[in-house]
């Protein structure tokens, strides 16, 4: 019951709020909206609003807000399709954008109720490379490589970039400054290299928490874009990604640690689901931002029912990996 509810309390506020974004700029840029869809697939209820259907359907896997004129040609001056470049580009990154902001807005929640995690130094494992430099417990990690590390993330970021390769550390001791050359050390349980240390738990007040939120979006935004770069470099393993299924578990395994792991959880979710629909393909908000910022370059509208079929084409490739994904979570549970 509790993975349950935590998939549908995840799912619904990932899909829900990225709509809602499309939904309420639409509005406000005079489109008419036909429908506002939480799931896909066959419809479970609705009810008819002044001018949209407000739908909830089977399968939890997505939404969408349907504009007239999104696909095909229409003389209505409240078509999608009428209105001008930057009113239907505000429309389509409309979604990302409030995944963006929800993702904030949890971790912001996150932070001030646990605390934020500062790069200060609480734990050092024996025999890993921070304790063979001579790092020790409160020292305060101030920059690697000569880059500023102003929160956990960053430096945690830094070092799964920086693989194995040696780093310069700058950290603070009793107020003096420290330089050490550390090599990161793959751990074969964690799956990542580390070197050794944990942070410290630190509670903010409002203010710190905001800013926080805002930081952790950042870097996780950063940390997507990279883990992105490397899929198509060939440098991820199919085993490292997760489908449904393996947001699922998570969402459960999250769940039953806490409510706050829950938040977090969801707020990198609707990161990576933001990150994710801005990527230039067909079908998803990226590949309209292509096709908007063609149009708006050359002067000329791109065929309607062109556009249609290279969205349809593109959600079948996309419905085609989520299959593939989905497979792969199957295979892994047993």
């Amino acid at each position: 019951m509790t993975t349950f509810l935590a998939t549908i309390f995840v799912f619904g506020l990932l899909i829900t709020s990225h709509e809602f974004g499309h939904f309420i700029m639409a509005k406000s840029a005079g489109i008419k909206v036909l429908e506002f869809s939480i799931g896909m697939g066959p419809k479970i209820l609705g009810f008819n609003g002044v001018e949209t259907n407000y739908t909830l359907r089977l399968l939890p896997i997505g939404g969408y807000v349907k504009m007239l004129g999104e696909e095909e040609e229409s003389s209505d001056p409240r078509a999608f399709c009428n209105k001008g470049p930057w009113r239907r580009l505000s429309v389509i990154v409309a979604g990302a954008f409030m995944n963006f902001v929800i993702a904030i807005l949890l971790f912001f929640i996150v932070s001030y109720n646990i605390g934020v995690y500062k790069p200060v130094i609480s734990k050092i494992e024996p025999n890993y490379p921070a304790e063979t430099a001579g790092l020790k417990v409160n020292d305060k990690i101030l920059k690697v490589n000569n880059k500023d590390i102003n929160t956990w993330n960053e430096f945690i970021l830094f070092i799964s970039e920086n693989k194995e390769k040696p780093f310069n550390i700058t950290f603070e001791r009793q107020n003096q400054l420290y330089n050490k050359k550390i090599t990161p050390f793959y751990n074969n349980n964690e799956k990542r290299y580390m070197i050794g240390i944990s942070p410290t738990l630190v509670k903010g007040n409002v203010i710190e928490s905001f800013n926080n939120g805002f930081r952790e979006t950042f870097t996780s935004i950063k940390q997507m874009i990279a883990f992105l770069g490397g899929a198509i470099r060939g440098k991820i393993s199919s085993a490292d990604v997760g489908g449904p299924i393996a947001i699922v578990k998570m969402s459960g395994e999250a769940a039953r640690s806490s409510i706050w792991s829950l938040l977090a959880f969801a707020g990198f979710l609707s990161i990576n689901l933001g990150v994710i629909n801005l990527i230039p393909f067909p079908a998803l908000d990226g590949g309209w931002v292509v096709i908007i910022l063609i149009e708006a370059l050359t002067g000329k509208k791109i065929d309607e029912d062109k556009i249609g079929v290279i969205n349809l084409i593109g959600f079948s490739l996309l419905i085609t990996l989520m299959i593939f994904v989905t497979y792969k979570d199957i295979i892994k549970l047993f």
